[in-house]
């Protein structure tokens, strides 16, 4: 994935958002438990506020994908049915989010949709996906739960010539053989906007800590060489003496933070890998006694609660990482459908909350 600063990258994208390149991508956010496309829509309004903005396939670079290359045959997305792989339990806002943009979309566009939910288990995510296709899915949308083990899926995808578009995090497999785009964020630039934010919050000196996301996916390998490859650049009185997995889970985050917190009492900052972990975080500092600012922590995800925690005091900052994938998953299947060229990596724009915006901007996490 290529990596390019926040700052060029931000004007870039709205310079291209007036040449038509790019489109202002506001949805709205809900709880999807259905296999089908069934819920309640949010009012147009609370879709604006969100303020997100995505790089459309148009504005990618590098690579590109055709359906001549693939396999397949041209259609009409409308005449199409889509299947829709969330990997997680819609108990963390990131995947509501992500689950409604999808449903929300596919409303918009007036497209079946299919949509299974791996509840966090990477064997029934193999057989969720497996089974939308059985129902007739003409086309995938997957947010893999692991980056590894997608054989069977690729190879049953393959034999049918179905289109396979990934999002928020990458599989182990060919771009443009096995699937055909990834549509996310430069992890790695998170990691080092997150290192930036810690460093400035502490000062660049100190013991600090990592909450690991789950093992196993793209994402927590690059956000946490983006950081650590950050510190050791600009900060090496910076100090990692604490790494575990909270597995992207608030719960775990806040019981490895207790433990963290005994073994390390000194502890300057902490850096979770997600928004959850970082308000388990949180909790555990209150349950310790601390106040707010008395351990820096840094997170990534942008949900309400964690943008709330700067304006609270207890968090320093938030990099975001924006979840509403519906208008650019189905924008990249309706262009190589109809046979034009899309980018293999799709990398999208991600803003950050910190103690100078959190408050006017917290109607936009979501």
């Amino acid at each position: 994935m290529k990596t390019v600063a926040a700052a060029p990258h931000r004007t870039l994208v709205r310079t291209l958002l007036t040449t038509g390149l790019i489109t202002s991508l506001a949805l709205m956010t809900g709880c999807t438990k259905s296999e089908d496309d069934s819920g309640n829509d949010k009012s147009a309004s609370q879709q604006k506020d969100s303020g997100q903005v995505v790089a459309s396939p148009s504005g990618g670079s590098g690579p590109t994908c055709t359906i001549g290359t693939y396999g397949g045959r041209k259609r009409d997305l409308k005449s199409a049915t889509v299947g829709f792989s969330q990997s997680e339990k819609e108990a963390n806002p990131f995947r509501i989010a992500e689950t409604e943009s999808i449903r929300a979309e596919a409303r918009k566009r007036g497209v079946k949709l299919l949509t299974a939910n791996a509840q966090s288990q990477f064997s029934k995510q193999i057989s969720d996906v497996q089974d939308l296709i059985a129902k007739g899915a003409d086309l995938l949308v997957i947010a893999p739960l692991n980056s590894d083990g997608w054989e069977p899926v690729l190879r049953t995808a393959a034999a049918r010539h179905i289109p396979i578009v990934t999002i928020d995090r990458k599989i182990n497999a060919a771009p443009c053989k096995d699937y055909v785009s990834f549509i996310g964020s430069d992890f790695v630039e998170q990691g080092k906007r997150a290192a930036d934010r810690m460093i400035a919050a502490t000062g660049g000196k100190g013991e600090i800590a990592i909450l690991l996301g789950a093992a196993g996916n793209n994402v927590t390998t690059e956000r946490t060489k983006g950081f650590e490859d950050r510190l050791k650049e600009k900060a090496p009185g910076l100090k990692i003496v604490f790494r575990q997995t909270g597995d992207f889970a608030r719960e775990k985050g806040q019981s490895v933070t207790e433990n963290l917190i005994q073994s390390k009492p000194g502890i300057k900052g902490v850096y979770a890998e997600n928004d959850e972990m970082g308000l388990g975080a949180v909790n555990a500092l209150k349950g310790a006694g601390k106040k707010p600012g008395d351990v820096k922590i840094v997170t990534i995800d942008g949900t309400r609660n964690a943008v709330q925690g700067i304006v609270d005091g207890w968090i320093d900052g938030v990099i975001e990482s924006n979840p509403r994938f519906g208008p650019l998953a189905f924008q990249t299947l309706d262009t190589f459908t109809q046979g034009q060229a899309v980018s293999q990596d799709i990398v999208i724009q991600d803003s950050s909350y910190t103690t100078d915006n959190a408050k006017s901007d917290l109607g936009k996490a979501f």
